[in-house]
């Protein structure tokens, strides 16, 4: 029986400009992740953006006037965090010869009598070598610059990039209305009135996201840093922030702020009881987050299963690099809301059916 849905020649049509397109984002990905982070920003801040114009400013005085905000925000953070990064780093380097200590004393043992592992430091070496990057800030940039091996041209891409974001940020949000009325002009006339469905429902999805992302991430920085310092953690409210503000790339964050715990519990306390407060001030943490805190604030709109969570990272971290771990949630979720919509169709097709669509 020759079913009318695959003899649709607009069917084909559709997922051939699909794949086309498919195909070209995968070509271009090298290049796409400034211009990925602008539209996200964009998207962001364009409400805010829509106030200002609409009671006080011209669109283009609105535009400069949030983007200088957020300039703003960015460098205090800056200002606030790097100081404490720097001050801990050079508490850590005043305490890694303890550290080193306990490792070859403690660690080094109970690794050769469990797992039959020979495992010891060379402490001159490492204290020589953590000396010489960590003696001022300007070894310390140095020695980073020197360990990663970065190179002229991957350093000057990257600036390009970075500067290339709030450019871009920029045109997008000064033209935001009219590429919405352009793409707006382009939908088919009889597909008109499902897109906007279609869209309405992502902006809702997406809308639920960002606002809940942003509560996750100032009460888990306020519980990490409060968690650690009664840990006794002397490195409690940098890590605590990182660790809050990070939680908005899933795993990512957890896994960075408990090396970054762990790490330092271990190089503070020299005792595997200190280190265990510690982990569990993170293991209170994730379960908080897991359990409450994110399903309360985020809530279920967004529809995505952990596995789902899980593959939308590393597809997009493959495609898009850090950039792609920062939007392959949202992202994730506005597919997943095109994925409900053809469910929807395919169910009420004569594909599915047999017979008359419904």
């Amino acid at each position: 029986m020759k079913l009318p849905v695959l003899a649709d020649s607009r069917l084909w049509g559709w997922l051939a400009i699909a794949l086309a397109a498919g195909a070209l984002l995968y070509v271009l990905s090298p290049i796409l992740a400034p211009f990925l982070a602008g539209a996200i920003l964009a998207y962001v801040l364009n409400p805010l953006v829509g106030r200002l114009t609409w009671r006080y400013l011209p669109r283009v005085a609105a535009v400069v006037l949030v983007l200088l905000f957020v300039l703003a925000l960015v460098v205090a953070l800056a200002l606030v965090i790097l100081p404490l990064l720097v001050k801990e780093m050079r508490l850590m380097s005043e305490q890694l010869p303890a550290f080193l200590a306990w490792v070859n004393q403690q660690l080094a043992p109970w690794l050769k009598e469990r797992f039959a592992v020979d495992f010891q430091l060379d402490i001159d070496t490492v204290k020589q070598l953590a000396g010489g990057i960590l003696a001022n800030n300007q070894d310390l940039v140095a020695g980073l610059l020197g360990s990663l091996k970065i190179g002229g041209l991957a350093l000057i891409a990257f600036l390009v990039n970075v500067l290339l974001v709030p450019v871009v940020l920029f045109f997008l949000l000064r033209d935001w209305n009219a590429i919405v009325l352009r793409v707006d002009a382009m939908i088919p006339r009889h597909l008109h009135k499902r897109a906007r469905s279609i869209f309405a429902e992502i902006d809702a999805v997406l809308a639920e996201f960002l606002r809940g992302q942003l509560i996750v991430m100032l009460v888990m920085s306020a519980y990490y840093s409060t968690a650690l310092w009664a840990a006794g953690l002397e490195f409690a409210l940098p890590i605590g922030v990182i660790t809050g503000l990070l939680v908005i790339i899933p795993y990512v964050g957890a896994f960075t702020g408990i090396l970054l715990g762990i790490i330092a519990a271990a190089m503070q306390f020299g005792t595997l009881a200190g280190v265990a407060w510690v982990a569990l001030a993170f293991a209170i943490g994730q379960a908080l987050e897991g359990m409450a805190v994110t399903p309360l604030l985020v809530g279920k709109r967004i529809g995505l299963h952990p596995v789902a969570v899980i593959f939308a990272l590393l597809a997009f971290g493959y495609l898009f690099g850090f950039v792609g771990l920062l939007v392959a949630v949202p992202l994730a979720a506005t597919i997943g809301v095109l994925v409900r919509f053809a469910l929807r169709r395919y169910l009420a097709s004569s594909l599915y059916t047999g017979g008359k669509s419904g």
